[in-house]
């Protein structure tokens, strides 16, 4: 087995802690920088097609800022009042809140109308970011789950004109990536596979070169 199936102890849980908040900081920098930038053009400002022109600017950072709040609550946090499981229509705006507004990605659901659980949740939306992230001059992206009898089964694939999964994601979500090489780049692939093995399932992926980028992953009930 794996270090990385082992887990980590005490002190390494807060190093990882403060990789994934690094994660959320750089990510969320843009936005609320854009947001703050707004304010400043405001207080300077007097002639009224600019002010409007910042207007617009605060209402899109404020937006952009919202969406990635709320995606991070689902995929990182404990999704408090949610209860054990989360209706798949907030799955789908936080994803979409993600990907929909920039043009660049275009969705395609295959989602029950079930609540999903949230472990399977959290393993969603992490793949699906990976797969949205990797659509570099964007693409189409699909997102499947199903319940059954035996578990449940995820499926996220992306397919657009140049697709780049960094070596250090696919490590961490193979497995083979060294604890010594965590980054807040790679920390969200690695808890992904992480909170797969701790649920007694798997992360499947595509081999490099395949024309699209499938993740797949099994969590037994």
């Amino acid at each position: 087995m794996s270090g990385q199936a082992k887990g980590i102890d005490s002190d390494q849980a807060l190093d990882f802690g403060a990789l994934l908040c690094s994660r959320l900081c750089h990510d969320l920098l843009s936005p609320v920088g854009a947001f703050n930038n707004g304010l400043e053009l405001m207080a300077d400002e007097t002639d009224p097609e600019m002010r409007e022109r910042c207007l617009d600017l605060l209402a899109e950072s404020a937006r952009t800022s919202a969406n990635k709040l709320k995606f991070f609550r689902l995929a990182f946090g404990s999704a408090g009042g949610y209860g054990d499981a989360v209706p798949p229509l907030e799955v789908r705006q936080a994803i979409e809140g993600m990907f929909v507004a920039s043009g660049r990605v275009k969705i395609g659901w295959l989602l029950g109308d079930e609540a999903i659980d949230k472990r399977a949740v959290k393993i969603l939306l992490n793949l699906a970011l990976i797969a949205g992230d990797a659509l570099v001059r964007g693409g189409q992206l699909d997102i499947g789950l199903e319940a059954h009898g035996d578990g449940i089964e995820i499926a996220v694939r992306a397919q657009g004109q140049k697709i780049v999964l960094d070596e250090e994601l696919r490590g961490a979500l193979a497995g083979t990536l060294r604890e010594e090489a965590l980054s807040s780049r790679n920390a969200a692939a690695w808890m992904t596979r992480r909170l797969a093995e701790r649920a007694g399932g798997r992360i499947m992926l595509s081999a490099p070169g395949e024309p699209a980028l499938v993740f797949g992953a099994m969590l037994p009930l």
